[in-house]
């Protein structure tokens, strides 16, 4: 399975109900693909943090600085600082940072184009 249908079949089976989706389970999937990194998997791992964002839990930054700076340049770009911040500071808009709230509805708007078949 390619990277991008392991991404696709990661939104089809969370969809964008944050509340629902197991924040251990999305940990753990992150911590392994940081463990056995694939070429090609920078967008599968980018899905993962930004369901961990939208989750929300200031307790997985490490996590999530852990992914966008321990594997290479190409995955530390595709994860966006921002979401790391916004975890830092409450979710508060700052001059450099999107309000939580805004940040999670850009995080759906992309994603729900990453497969235009489907109706999220």
């Amino acid at each position: 399975m390619t990277n991008e249908e392991r991404a696709e079949e990661l939104i089809k089976k969370y969809r964008f109900d944050f509340n629902s989706i197991s924040k251990i389970e999305i940990r753990n999937l992150i911590q392994q693909e940081i463990d056995n990194f694939q070429e090609g998997s920078s967008e599968y791992i980018r899905l993962l943090c930004g369901y961990l964002f939208c989750i929300g839990d200031i307790t997985d930054v490490a996590l999530l600085e852990k992914a966008k700076y321990s594997i290479n340049m190409d995955v530390g770009c595709m994860i966006d600082e921002e979401w790391i911040d916004s975890l830092k500071n409450g979710g508060i808009e700052t001059e450099f940072t999107n309000s939580r709230e805004n940040i999670i509805k850009y995080f759906i708007l992309y994603y729900k184009n990453f497969e235009i078949d489907e109706q999220y």
